[in-house]
């Protein structure tokens, strides 16, 4: 197995564009930009970035690019990334910005970069510097690592960055953009390991190595212990397969911090779902082996909120199982008593990853949390009512999940609020339990996410259903297919943000 990621050495600067040195110069430009500010920028070009202009072979359309070389510049070759309409600049596109000139570098193998935050936006230097780190980072990632054929990897070795501001606040940032870069490349490369490397027992050893190394308290629940807290719902589920459940728990308890809140932070860990006895069609299963991206989202994001030493205790709980076909498996009919004692009739065995999600928030509770967020690839109803571009949102209290969603936005992780009524509930009506863990395809994502608000206790819980925007399923200039590593940097915003969160009720 290769290398599939590497955090370049990122630096600061204060110099003009023409004396940054670096192999490739990236200058970010909107629609509605005379450039004016980069005096000589055509010139140097031969006039050949005017021409592009003028006859529209670059309009600066968001994240459209175009290559010159330069003359008298030390940077010997200019990449122009579109931003579109000055009006609708976001953070979330200098990131993509970033992102899209690290892997235009990196495709003409080319190790030194420099990029340049461009004057007249509201983006402040410090938060420049934080998106602009994760672009570039992001881009530093190869979702390929058992290929032996291809050409060596080439990755950015260095990255300045002239964000228009020094100081700490600025550093700060940097430091904050490529901690939570490398959270989410780690997820990523996690997401893409095939389920035959990555078992329950060889997530818990890597989960642990990462834990540890960012000063996480780390406990792995075997089958044995999962057994005696009578966790019904991750056993079933864990029954068809050779491979015995590991439960996961991740404990961040900083110094000084207050006794509450405790963000409760939970994610669904299936390394490979075949559907069990409800099996799933042959095409594309084998992308069910991206089914533990909540689990390693949490993960991650845990190790992020420990380096960054976040002011809010948090705990982290990570079901791990594979969902198998096997003489043992749980059948459609069966009955399964969770942890807390409710049972849940099973119609769909493919509707698995509610159940260990409801054991697992319960255990969260049992470990002192007070707010709890859970992570999941739940369903393919999200998909068909929000697309592969945004996660969708659910929860109780509206002002928790609006917490959530601000946290989405500053993240760049696209998210959009959904519906809990209580009416869906019908849904989930049995005639011999408490209730089933399926409502049929009619609002299969919301009753995907009521029966996970039936181990949530009476505590404020944010449901995000990750199973469209986990995965890439096309290439963009911003994002290689592959594992996108959503919803680490969300996770992590949110615990920056305790403070405020925190006073709320």
């Amino acid at each position: 197995m290769h290398t599939v990621h590497k955090t370049p050495a990122i630096a600061l600067t204060a110099d003009t564009s023409s004396d940054l040195d670096a192999d490739l110069l990236v200058i970010p430009v909107f629609e509605d930009d005379d450039l004016a500010d980069e005096a000589g920028l055509d010139e140097a070009s031969g006039g050949v970035i005017g021409a592009a202009r003028s006859r529209g072979e670059f309009r600066a359309k968001p994240y459209d690019v175009f290559v010159g070389h330069l003359e008298g510049w030390k940077a010997a070759r200019v990449l122009l990334v579109g931003l579109g309409l000055r009006k609708d600049f976001t953070p979330d596109r200098l990131r993509r910005a970033a992102a899209t000139g690290g892997l235009a570098a990196r495709q003409r193998r080319l190790t030194r970069l420099a990029m340049v935050h461009r004057p007249g936006t509201s983006v402040a230097p410090d938060r420049a510097a934080q998106v602009m780190a994760e672009g570039v980072i992001l881009a530093n990632f190869d979702g390929a690592p058992y290929k032996t054929t291809e050409l060596p990897r080439v990755w950015l070795d260095s990255v300045t960055l002239r964000v228009g501001g020094q100081g700490k606040d600025v550093e700060r940032a940097l430091d904050r953009g490529r901690i939570l870069g490398e959270a989410s490349n780690l997820s990523r490369e996690l997401c893409n390991e095939p389920g035959n490397h990555l078992t329950p027992r060889v997530f818990a050893e890597r989960a642990t190595e990462i834990a540890k190394g960012a000063g996480l308290k780390v406990e792995v629940l075997d089958e044995t212990r999962i057994d005696e807290l009578k966790m019904g719902l991750l056993l079933g589920v864990a029954r068809g397969s050779v491979e015995p459940p590991r439960l996961i728990v991740l404990t961040h308890e900083p110094k000084g911090a207050p006794t509450t809140p405790v963000l409760g932070l939970v994610g669904k860990g299936v390394t490979f779902d075949t559907g069990g006895i409800s099996i799933k069609p042959a095409e594309n299963m084998d992308r069910m082996k991206d089914d533990m991206s909540g689990g390693a989202a949490v993960l991650n994001a845990m190790a992020a909120i420990s380096r960054l030493q976040a002011p809010v205790r948090a705990v982290g709980v990570i079901p791990m199982t594979e969902n198998m076909p096997g003489g043992k498996a749980v059948k459609p009919g069966d009955i399964l008593v969770s942890a807390e004692g409710k049972t849940v009739e099973v119609l769909n065995t493919d509707a698995e990853g509610r159940l260990i999600l409801g054991d697992a928030m319960w255990y969260a509770r049992q470990r002192g949390a007070t707010h709890l967020v859970d992570v999941a690839t739940l369903t393919g109803a999200v998909v068909v009512a929000l697309g592969k571009t945004t996660s969708g949102l659910f929860g109780t209290p509206d002002w928790w999940v609006q917490q959530v969603l601000n946290a989405s936005a500053r993240a760049g992780d696209r998210s959009w609020p959904m519906p809990v009524y209580d009416d869906y509930k019908e849904l989930l009506k049995s005639e011999i339990a408490d209730f089933t863990n399926t409502g049929g395809r009619a609002g299969g994502a919301i009753t995907g996410a009521l029966f996970i608000e039936e181990f949530r206790g009476n505590l404020p819980w944010t449901h995000i259903d990750i199973a469209g925007t986990a995965w890439a399923e096309e290439t963009r200039p911003y994002q290689p297919k592959g594992a996108t590593g959503v919803a680490v940097r969300t996770l992590v915003e949110l615990a920056l943000d305790a403070e405020a969160w925190g006073k709320l009720t």
